[in-house]
């Protein structure tokens, strides 16, 4: 097989990660739009993560905020974005690189997006981009989450998330790498 020298994979992570921080310059710019919400998971441990030690102790390895209706002072930068978020009506503000991003899901569209974070651990040196449609459960087998659920989630926050569990949802969308579309 060839060497991709030019490393696409890392060219459309990047441009996707560009998508996340697009939509969230338009929402702390004008708001959210209609029903439009974010499901953001990221991995706690990456480089630049700021959270308090109270959130890190809770969440040690990833973590999913819920951008909907309970957030303040969202700030994005070219790098990151920085939120403020109540967690069991503690507030909180987090830094989340772009980098550290490993999911991003709007349910209102069904439209979600899965990264593999560089330096995770069980990562093989293998970056990828996968266009999901996940479901924000940690059983595999559970439906998605209900709008009520959804807004639970949203007064708490945050959840934990196995990310085993973001890969198809209950409408029978597939999970699609790059590596599907490389010539082998």
């Amino acid at each position: 097989m060839p060497t991709d020298l030019i490393r696409y994979d890392l060219l459309a992570q990047d441009a996707l990660r560009g998508v996340v921080r697009r939509v969230l310059v338009d929402a702390a710019r004008d708001g959210l739009p209609g029903d439009h919400h974010f499901y953001i998971t990221f991995d706690t441990r990456a480089p630049g993560v700021r959270l308090s030690n109270r959130m890190r102790e809770k969440y040690p390895l990833e973590m999913t905020v819920v951008l909907q209706h309970q957030y303040w002072d969202l700030i994005i930068t070219e790098h990151s974005f920085e939120v403020g978020l109540s967690f069991g009506g503690i507030p909180e503000r987090l830094l989340v690189p772009f980098d550290s991003v490993k999911g991003f899901f709007d349910p209102s569209v069904q439209f979600g997006l899965q990264f593999e974070v560089a330096g995770a651990e069980g990562d093989k040196g293998d970056v990828g981009v996968k266009e999901i449609t996940p479901r924000l459960s940690a059983d595999a087998d559970a439906p998605a989450p209900s709008p009520a659920a959804a807004r639970r989630d949203d007064e708490a926050g945050a959840e934990t998330t196995d990310p085993s569990a973001a890969t198809t949802g209950s409408t029978g969308a597939e999970v699609v790498s790059l590596d599907k579309f490389r010539k082998k």
